[in-house]
């Protein structure tokens, strides 16, 4: 019901366009209708033999076949030859689909009424036979043209339609980094100052000899130009994102003693130049840090990320369940699950796989993005 009033104005018009599909093919069906009758010559009836033909009783059934065309396409056909690169095969393929619904239609119909083969005793000693073929060939022709109408309306549909998903998503995608944007303009102090400070902060500590702290302030001070001069954009390069994740898990390290947590983390060497949306991963990193490391406790995670030929790029994430990991909470300050399943569907629709499993005691998080 819910899904009846948010579209009714669409559903009003579908169903606009089958009654006057419907009222083509009556009309259609009213012209194919004709009727013979035997006389004798001298103008007596010794025998009377009436057939009549009509496409108008199968109106229905080719209706059927028209909306089979229709939402076939709409619905399945086009979503898969969209994802092709090669034209010709995507063409090739909707025609071969196109003409076999229009066969089906031409022979089950055709069958029913024996248009097409006309068997009547009467009309093959008339000869009347090929006029109820070309009756047949003629109606046809029309019948070809509302299936063409149709193919068109289908495209056109499928089009628009996506066309206008992709305006939603866009705006949405918009008004999300907006919003973010403007959280974090709230959130944070003058960079100029913050830069600044960290870099007295790194001076004293490298004048007092504490390479560690220096090392730190110095890794905490790119993560913050990062986060703020670079992330904003729609995609970074691979290697950025893979720098600022390298960098954060040295800052969280720094919690812990050596011997409390060990972190394995695999990347390529070579970036292939491929590029990534911001702060996609790192939620699922400072999860396992907040949730998968015991202090007194040694504790392991493990983080991998891997191209497939510059086409996708596969994420995993694994640490030790202590038996109270939950699942990130938006209301403890973290950017949140939903939060990110929400981004990611906005930047990648239908592009990407998230999977999270909790079994034994890992907790493990995969998450594989199409770049094509």
């Amino acid at each position: 019901m819910r899904f009846i009033k948010k579209h009714w104005l669409e559903i009003l018009l579908h169903i606009l366009m089958w009654v006057a599909v419907l009222y083509a093919l009556s009309a259609i069906g009213s012209s194919s209708t004709f009727e013979f009758r035997v006389k004798s010559v001298n103008n007596a009836v010794i025998m009377q033999k009436s057939t009549v033909r009509s496409l108008r009783p199968f109106s229905f059934l080719v209706i059927a076949f028209l909306m089979l065309l229709f939402y076939s396409n709409v619905f399945w056909l086009f979503k898969k030859l969209v994802k092709w690169k090669n034209g010709y095969k995507q063409v090739a393929v909707a025609s071969a689909w196109f003409a076999f619904i229009f066969a089906a239609n031409y022979f089950i119909v055709g069958f029913l009424q024996d248009f097409n083969d006309s068997k009547d005793p009467i009309l093959q000693q008339l000869a009347l036979r090929s006029m109820v073929t070309n009756r047949w060939w003629h109606m046809q022709l029309q019948v070809l043209l509302i299936f063409l109408f149709i193919l068109g309306g289908s495209i056109a549909y499928f089009f628009s339609k996506a066309w206008v998903n992709n305006e939603l998503i866009r705006k949405q995608l918009e008004a999300h980094q907006l919003s973010t944007e403007i959280k974090f303009l709230k959130s944070q102090i003058n960079p100029h100052f913050l830069f600044n400070t960290l870099n007295n902060l790194f001076s004293m500590a490298q004048a007092k000899g504490n390479d560690d702290l220096a090392d730190g302030i110095s890794k905490l001070s790119e993560m913050m130009r990062y986060m703020i001069y670079e992330s904003n954009a729609e995609i970074v390069p691979l290697s950025k994102e893979i720098e600022y994740l390298k960098n954060s898990i040295v800052l969280n390290k720094l919690r812990y003693a050596d011997n409390e947590v060990k972190v394995n983390f695999n990347y390529p060497g070579h970036m292939q130049d491929l590029n990534i949306a911001p702060m996609i991963f790192i939620p699922f990193v400072e999860n396992a840090f907040k949730h998968g490391v015991v202090i007194n406790q040694s504790s392991q995670i493990d983080i991998s990320i891997s191209a497939s030929d510059g086409k996708s790029i596969i994420f995993t994430c694994e640490n030790k369940d202590y038996g109270f990991i939950r699942k990130m909470d938006d209301n403890d300050g973290g950017i949140g699950l939903e939060n990110v399943k929400r981004r990611l569907e906005l930047v990648y629709p239908d592009k990407y796989n998230l999977a999270i499993n909790k079994e034994d005691d890992q907790y493990s998080v995969t998450l594989k993005i199409n770049l094509e």
